[in-house]
C-alpha cells in the first residue's frame, strides 16, 4: 500500500501546544478553551497518527481561538498509533484494531463531560482522514452532534451512509489517491438523493491527502492559499451552526 501522507510527516515542525490533558473516564483528551466562558464546543478526531500528533493539537488550538471549548480525545484508548516508521503493508491489520466505526462509546463519554464539565449546549465535531470516517459514522448515528466536518475520510462500505442526521461538510483534495473522483461523485450523487439536511462538498484543487491539518511552517507556498481556504470553509460551517 503507497503511503497516502505525502507530506513528510518525519519533518514536522515543534509545537508548543496551548491547552492541557485530561482524563475522561478510560480516555485521555487534550482540551484548549477560549479566553471567555462559551456553551459552544468542537470535538476534533484525529488521523491514524493519534490525538498527540503536533498537527491536530495545533487545529485544536486555532479552533479554541475562535470561541469554542475544542477537545481531541485519544479515540485509541491508549493503543499505539500509526506510526511514520511502521510499514504499510502492516496498516491494513493495524485498521481492524482501529476501526473508525467503532467510535460512539468514546464519542458519548466525550459529549457528556462537555455538557456537565463545560456547559456545552451546542456540540459540533471534525475530524482528519481516519477522524473523517469517525465523523461521517458518527453524524449518521449521533443527534446530539450539531454539525460535522469531515476532511478526507468517508465511509465507503454501507448503503445507509447518506442518510445524516444533522448537517455535514465533506472537504477532499484533488490529488488524494486514498479517495477516487468516482467516490467524492458517488457521495454527491447519493446525498442529493437520500439526505435531508444541509450538506456540502468540496474539492481543494492540487491538494493531496492530509492537506488541511498543516501548521504555518510546515506547508509548501503553492499549497498555503487552499489550505487556509479549506480551514476558513471549515471555520465558517461550524460558525453557521454552533
Amino acid at each position: 500500500m503507497a503511503d497516502p501522507f505525502l507530506y513528510n510527516t518525519g519533518r514536522r515542525s515543534r509545537y508548543g501546544s496551548l491547552g492541557y490533558e485530561v482524563q475522561i473516564e478510560h480516555i485521555k483528551a487534550y482540551v484548549c478553551s477560549p479566553s471567555f466562558v462559551t456553551d459552544k464546543a468542537v470535538i476534533v478526531i484525529h488521523d491514524v497518527l493519534g490525538w498527540q500528533f503536533p498537527d491536530i493539537r495545533y487545529i485544536v488550538d486555532l479552533i479554541a481561538g475562535h470561541g469554542y471549548v475544542t477537545i481531541c480525545p485519544d479515540f485509541f484508548k491508549g493503543t499505539d498509533p500509526w506510526k511514520t516508521t511502521d510499514h504499510w503493508a502492516d496498516f491494513a491489520d493495524w485498521l481492524r484494531h482501529h476501526d473508525p466505526m467503532k467510535v460512539d462509546k468514546e464519542a458519548d463519554v466525550v459529549l457528556k463531560y462537555l455538557k456537565e464539565q463545560c456547559g456545552a449546549k451546542k456540540i459540533g465535531i471534525v475530524g482528519f482522514s481516519w477522524g473523517g470516517m469517525a465523523v461521517h459514522h458518527l453524524m449518521l448515528k449521533n443527534p446530539q452532534l450539531t454539525a460535522g466536518v469531515s476532511l478526507y475520510g468517508i465511509i465507503r462500505d454501507s448503503e445507509e451512509r447518506y442518510n445524516l442526521l444533522n448537517p455535514t461538510f465533506f472537504i477532499f483534495g484533488e490529488k488524494d489517491h486514498t479517495i477516487s473522483y468516482d467516490q467524492v461523485t458517488l457521495l454527491e450523487e447519493k446525498l442529493k438523493q437520500y439526505c435531508k439536511v444541509a450538506y456540502k462538498i468540496k474539492v481543494y484543487p492540487g491538494q493531496v491527502h492530509g492537506f488541511a491539518q498543516l501548521k504555518p511552517e510546515d506547508m509548501k507556498p503553492d499549497d498555503k492559499p487552499y489550505i487556509e481556504e479549506a480551514r476558513n470553509d471549515m471555520l465558517d460551517w461550524i460558525k453557521m451552526f454552533i
